[in-house]
Parts: structure tokens; sequence; C-alpha cells
């Protein structure tokens, strides 16, 4: 296919090399810094983004948030400008669902697709073409775009309608979020009792508590690995988002608001754009005491 990504960050750009690598030609956006290996995989660097939905069947979308989806989309020299009846929009970004339904109702009117694909999985999953994508859309724009997730994921799963894997995303934040304060929480517990928490951590990844979350970030904690794979303040934008959405339907939230509180003091201490495992040196901070030294 002709794809046009946009988007080319933490994530977004190993995400393209693993559509380039499966053989598709990629067009991307030369307004910033193109990667280096994004050009020698051959993507042709467009000077705008109507020209990128001009040239491309499928345009995938891998920006930070709300506000920045709507102005790829919907600027003078946006997306949406330069698209025509029968293309498809994928926007790959953890964004409000509320906002998703809008925007492709406007996309809708230009005769085009929509499919909403948040993904998890962090820097790793996007190297390894292992992310888990969330996907809401119809089953038609779903089968004619999951050849190209197949490149960039394993857990790949269609939800429902359009803004279903948006509100699949903000579950998967909460998850996410609450497990690493558990884990920060637990690891502080036992270093501040005495104990080594490496070998704590080895102990329990045998038992009920082992997860995703205390073998990867539980070892961030550890050897004190804080370069963002997904900053602080992106996992701030996802839940508030969560926390708008259960404010809007009366759904009380309270670990999910407890959390966000801290992830909040994060900011003051430097630490808005540590990785989102770096929520332990808050809690650290609170108890005079580090899990280890770095």
């Amino acid at each position: 296919m002709k794809v046009g990504f946009i988007g080319l960050g933490i994530m977004g750009h190993p995400m393209a090399l693993n559509l380039a690598k499966g053989g598709h030609q990629l067009f991307v956006y030369g307004k910033r810094t193109c990667p280096a290996p994004v050009k020698e995989a051959g993507a042709t660097v467009c000077d705008t983004l109507k020209a990128i939905a001009e040239q491309s069947e499928v345009v995938i979308i891998m920006v930070p948030d709300t506000p920045d989806v709507a102005d790829v989309l919907f600027s003078p020299e946006g997306v949406v400008a330069g698209l025509s009846r029968g293309k498809l929009v994928v926007d790959m970004s953890s964004i409000s669902p509320i906002e998703t339904k809008e925007f492709a109702k406007k996309v809708a009117e230009k005769g085009c697709g929509y499919v909403d694909a948040p993904v998890s999985g962090g820097e790793v999953g996007a190297k390894a073409a292992s992310l888990t994508i969330m996907c809401g859309g119809s089953q038609k724009d779903f089968d004619r775009v999951n050849p190209l997730f197949e490149l960039m994921g394993k857990n790949i799963t269609l939800v429902g309608d359009v803004g279903a894997g948006q509100t699949t995303k903000v579950a998967n934040q909460i998850i996410v979020a609450l497990n690493i304060e558990a884990v920060a929480e637990a690891l502080l517990f036992a270093s501040k009792a005495g104990a080594d928490p490496a070998k704590v951590r080895q102990a329990l990844m045998g038992g009920f508590a082992a997860s995703r979350i205390l073998e990867v970030h539980g070892e961030r904690m550890i050897k004190r690995t804080f370069a963002p794979g997904f900053r602080i303040e992106l996992h701030q934008k996802d839940l508030n988002l969560a926390l708008q959405g259960a404010r809007a339907m009366g759904v009380a939230l309270p670990n999910t608001a407890t959390t966000q509180e801290l992830f909040n003091a994060a900011t003051p201490l430097g630490g808005k754009g540590w990785d989102h495992s770096g929520l332990v040196q808050v809690l650290e901070h609170l108890a005079g005491h580090k899990v280890a030294e770095g």
C-alpha cells in the first residue's frame, strides 16, 4: 500500500520502519527533521500534510494528544484537505473517545473511512512489532488496514465502532498506572524494611503478584533507568481522559485520581519527562528513602 505516516516520535519512528520493512511505500512529513533510518528505508518526504494524504491510500497518525490530531487533520494544509473518496484515516494516537467520534464524522463527509487504533507496549513493543492494538471502526475498514497492523503488533482486536479503541486504551492506561503505583509502593516498602529490592522482585515474579509491570518497570525502578519509553506527562494526559469521562458518566475512579495526583507531583520534581516508572521517585521523595541507589 501507499501509506502516509505522521508522527515519527519515540514510537512512531519504529512503527513506520516496520511498515517499510513489510514492503509498503511510505509518505512522511518533512516539516521537522525526518529520522535518518526512515529516509534510508525509502520514505518520500512531503512538505505538507495535505500532500501526504493526496499520495496515500491510508494515512496513519501517531501524535501525542487530541489537539495534535485535530491540527493534523483540519489545519488549512492538513490531511482532510488532501483526502479523496475511498481513502482511510487511521489514528493510532491516544486521545479523547468523544473527539474521535467527531473527527470520524468529518472524515466521513469526504467519503473516507476512519479507524481509531491506539496502542500499548511502549518503545520496546514498537521496535519489536509486538504492540497491542485496540481498534474502533467498521469491520470493512478494519479488514482493509489489518495487514498493516500485523506488521506493527501482535494482539490486535476490533473492539467495536469508532471510539471503542480509544475507550479501551483509556481503560488500559488506568490498569497500567495503578500497577506502576502498586509496584513502586511494594518495592519502596521492601527496601525501607531492609530487604534487597532486586531479590524481592525476583521472588514476586514467581508468584501471584507477577506482572509485566513488575518485570519491566520494577527493573527500571531498581536500576534507576528512567529515560522515557512513555513519559509521565503523556500518562497524565491519558488519566485526565479517564477522569473526565468518569465525571461525565457519574462514575467514581478513586485510585485513578490518587495516582494522577502522584503523577502531578512529579512535575515540581522535574519529572514530567521521566518514564512513567519514575513515579517511584515521587513516593521516594515522600518517604525520604530510595528503593535503590543509582
